[in-house]
């Protein structure tokens, strides 16, 4: 249409108009609704309650509140009985190994208690063969030192080697 209503420079002629009876009378549109919204119902008002029926809601209610606190109060006292059980296995298991070390210090004690008798009774057999009789003369005295620091050297030396 655009093409038609266009003056040449030519003939400077002009498209030719309708006549109004000849053309199509459109009726006015109406903007379209949207058919993807949906309308807003309100809801059915439900009559008015009962004054007894709020009665036994609010003491529903706070029963429920009631019972909410307990409930905080029982986990609270189960986690605490866990703690306390988990708490005495450990002294317990603690307990067991302390008596266990003390078992193996009192055997350690009584085998150090033996030994010790054993190296009690050499010292004293060196003593009785050292001649004490003699030891009135000095070379004598000094053989017999002699002989004494050498058998508490052996002793020494087997002392070292069990301990």
């Amino acid at each position: 249409m655009a093409e038609q209503a266009k003056v040449t420079p030519k003939s400077k002629t002009t498209a030719k108009r309708k006549t109004a009876a000849k053309r199509k009378t459109t009726a006015k549109k109406t903007p379209a609704r949207k058919t993807t919204a949906k309308r807003k119902t309100t809801a059915k008002r439900k009559p008015a309650a009962k004054k007894s029926d709020m009665r036994a809601t609010a003491i529903e209610t706070s029963r429920n509140a009631l019972r909410a606190g307990l409930g905080v109060y029982g986990k609270a006292y189960d986690q605490m009985i866990d703690q306390f059980e988990s708490l005495q296995k450990q002294v317990d298991d603690a307990q067991d190994r302390l008596d266990s070390r003390r078992k193996q210090a009192e055997d350690l004690y009584k085998a150090l208690i033996k030994r010790g008798t054993a190296v009690e009774k050499e010292a004293l057999k060196v003593l009785e063969d050292l001649e004490f009789d003699a030891i009135a003369d000095r070379a004598k005295l000094e053989a017999q030192m002699d002989k004494a620091k050498a058998r508490f050297e052996e002793l020494r030396a087997k002392l070292v080697k069990t301990a």
